[in-house]
């Protein structure tokens, strides 16, 4: 297993544990957000753009909603 291999692997990991934790804490959103920035640049990395596009735009979509969540109070 390479480092981009075990990068890849660590960025889909906290995507899922921030996921699934994201009713705990607001936190685990921004987190969330950070990770699929992580995934995204994973993807380009790889040289799967598409999947790091997609990855992006999700974590432009988890900081929108961090920060809904965030003016709620």
């Amino acid at each position: 297993m390479n480092a981009l291999t075990v990068f890849g692997l660590f960025s889909v990991t906290a995507m899922l544990v921030c996921y699934a934790l994201e009713r705990r804490s607001r936190w685990f959103i921004l987190a969330f957000a950070a990770a699929c920035a992580l995934g995204s640049a994973y993807g380009f990395l790889q040289g799967a753009w598409p999947f790091g596009l997609v990855e992006a735009i999700w974590s432009i979509v988890a900081l929108r909603r961090w920060e809904l969540v965030r003016r709620q109070g």
